[in-house]
C-alpha cells in the first residue's frame, strides 16, 4: 500500500490514449465514406442505415466524443496527476468514467445509423444515452477536481484551469439543452421550441466547440508544448488573460450560428461581436504557445512530435481569426449553408484537435509503456500526410463554398436567380471529389499511427508506478 502511495495510476491513462488512437480511425472512416457518399451518391446502397443522414451524426460524434473525449480524457489524468504531484482521486471512479464512457460511444453507434435521434446538432442522442453521458461527466468531474483539491503542489498549473473549465461548462451545456421530455425509451421531445429551442442548440452547439474542442485542448496544448519543447511556457501571465478572456467571452458566441434567422436582431448581433472580440484572447495563446519555442526553433527541423504540436497551433490561430470574420453578418450572407463553414470547421478539428491531439499521444504513449516510439520516421510520415491531407480538404471546401454561396445569389438583369440549386451542386462535384482525397490521406496517417504505437507497446511492460516526486520542503 506504501508503495502505491507514491505512485501515479497510469492505468486508466492507457486505456483511454489507445481508445482514442482506436475511435480517430473509426470515426475518420466513416468520414471518408460519407465524404465519398457526396461525390458519388450510389455509395448510399439504397440501404437506410447507410444513408449520410443517418451517418453524419455518426462521423461528428465519433470524432468529436469518442476520438477527442477518449483524448481529453486520457491528457486530463495524465496531467493532473503529473502538475498536482499526486494520484488520481476516486480511482474506482476513474474506471467507471472510462467504460461508462465507451458504452455511451457503442450506444450511439448503434442507435445513430438506425436513425434514433434528437435531431440536434452534436447532441443527436437520445434521453437514456443523455442521462449515461451525465453520470459520466459528474464522475470525471468528481475525480478531476477531487485530484486537485489532494494535491501535493500550491499551485494550480494552467492546463488544469483550461481542462477543469471545460469539465464544468459541458456538464452545464449539456443538461440544459437535452432537457426533454420522454415519450418512448428511443424518442423524446425538447422542452424549448422556435427561437428559443433555436437558441439553446447554438448556445450549446458553438460552446461544444468552445469548451470540448478549445479549452480542453488548449490544456493539452498548455502542458505538453511545453513538455516537448523542453522549455517552460513563453508567458504564464499571458496564459491566466488568456484564460480568463476565452472563457468570458466564448459563451456569448453562439448566436452567430443563427444570423438571418427568427432570432432577435440584438441577439444576432451582440453574437457576432462577441465573435469578433474573441480573436483576442484566442491569438494570445497560440502566440503563447508558438513562442514557447523560442530559443529552441531547431527543434522543429527534427522532431516531427513537436511539429504536430506547432502546426496544430498554426491551425488554432488561422481558424479562430476565420470564425469570427464569418460572424461578421455581411460575410456569413455569403458563407452560411454552404462549403465554406465545412471547411472552417474542419481546420479546425483536423487541424487543431486532430493534431494536437496526436502530438501529445505521441509525447504520452512511451511514457506510459516505458517503451522508445518504435519509429520517429513513421511520425514523419504521419506528419505529412496528415498536413497534406488537411490543406487538401480546407483548401476544397473553400473555393467550393464560396463559388456556392456567390452562385446562389447571383442575378439576372430581371432579377431571376443566374443558376438553378442542381447547377451549383453540380459545380461542387471536382472539390467533393478533392475532399475525399484530403480526408482519405488524413485517415492514413491515422493508421501509421496505430501502427507505430502497436509495435511500441506490443510486449512491453506497461508503466502503473511512475514515483511521484517528494513534496519540496518548505525553506
Amino acid at each position: 500500500m506504501a508503495e502505491e502511495a507514491t505512485t501515479y495510476n497510469y492505468k486508466v491513462v492507457r486505456q483511454f490514449a489507445i481508445m482514442a488512437i482506436i475511435w480517430g480511425i473509426v470515426g475518420m472512416s466513416v468520414g471518408v465514406f460519407i465524404a465519398a457518399q457526396l461525390a458519388w451518391p450510389a455509395l448510399n446502397f439504397d440501404i437506410p442505415w447507410l444513408t449520410f443522414g443517418r451517418l453524419r451524426p455518426l462521423h461528428t460524434n465519433a470524432v468529436i466524443f469518442a476520438f477527442g473525449g477518449s483524448a481529453l480524457f486520457a491528457t486530463s489524468y495524465y496531467v493532473v496527476q503529473r502538475t498536482c504531484h499526486t494520484r488520481l482521486f476516486a480511482e474506482g471512479l476513474a474506471t467507471f468514467t472510462f467504460w461508462g464512457w465507451q458504452i455511451v460511444i457503442l450506444l450511439a453507434a448503434i442507435t445513430l445509423p438506425l436513425g434514433i435521434t434528437e435531431s440536434k446538432e452534436y447532441a443527436e442522442l437520445e434521453w437514456p444515452i443523455d442521462i449515461l453521458i451525465a453520470v459520466v461527466w459528474v464522475s470525471y468531474a468528481v475525480v478531476f477536481f477531487g485530484t486537485i483539491a489532494k494535491r501535493k503542489t500550491k499551485h494550480i498549473y494552467v492546463a488544469n484551469w483550461f481542462y477543469g473549465a471545460f469539465i464544468i461548462t459541458i456538464a452545464m451545456l449539456h443538461i440544459f439543452n437535452n432537457l426533454a421530455i420522454p415519450v418512448s425509451l428511443t424518442k423524446s421531445y425538447s422542452l424549448y421550441a422556435g427561437a428559443q429551442d433555436a437558441m439553446v442548440q447554438w448556445w450549446y452547439g458553438h460552446n461544444a466547440v468552445g469548451f470540448f474542442l478549445t479549452a480542453g485542448f488548449l490544456g493539452m496544448m498548455y502542458y505538453f508544448v511545453p513538455k516537448q519543447a523542453g522549455k517552460p511556457v513563453y508567458s504564464y501571465r499571458l496564459s491566466i488573460v488568456h484564460f480568463w478572456a476565452l472563457i468570458f467571452t466564448y459563451i456569448w458566441a453562439g448566436p452567430h450560428h443563427l444570423h438571418y434567422t427568427a432570432l432577435p436582431d440584438w441577439t444576432q448581433s451582440l453574437g457576432m461581436v462577441m465573435s469578433l472580440i474573441l480573436l483576442a484572447p484566442s491569438w494570445g495563446g497560440m502566440i503563447n504557445g508558438i513562442m514557447t519555442l523560442s530559443g529552441a526553433w531547431e527543434k522543429l527541423r527534427n522532431d516531427p512530435v513537436m511539429r504536430f504540436m506547432i502546426v496544430s497551433l498554426s491551425f488554432y490561430g488561422m481558424s479562430t481569426f476565420e470564425g469570427p470574420m464569418m460572424a461578421i453578418k455581411t460575410v456569413n450572407a455569403l458563407s452560411h449553408y454552404t462549403d465554406w463553414t465545412i471547411g472552417h470547421v474542419h481546420s479546425g478539428a483536423l487541424g487543431w484537435v486532430a493534431m494536437i491531439s496526436m502530438g501529445s499521444l505521441y509525447y504520452m504513449i512511451p511514457r506510459l509503456f516505458n517503451r522508445e516510439l518504435y519509429s520517429m520516421k513513421l511520425v514523419e510520415v504521419h506528419f505529412w500526410t496528415a498536413t497534406i491531407g488537411v490543406v487538401l480538404y480546407i483548401s476544397a471546401m473553400w473555393v467550393s463554398g464560396i463559388m456556392q454561396g456567390l452562385m446562389w445569389r447571383a442575378v439576372n438583369p430581371d432579377g431571376t436567380l443566374t443558376y438553378s440549386f442542381i447547377e451549383s451542386v453540380a459545380a461542387m462535384h471536382p472539390f467533393y471529389v478533392v475532399r475525399v482525397l484530403g480526408g482519405a490521406l488524413f485517415l492514413v496517417g491515422m493508421i501509421i499511427m496505430a501502427i507505430n504505437v502497436f509495435i511500441t507497446i506490443s510486449g512491453a511492460k506497461a508503466v502503473d508506478d511512475a514515483a511521484i516526486p517528494e513534496p519540496a520542503h518548505a525553506h
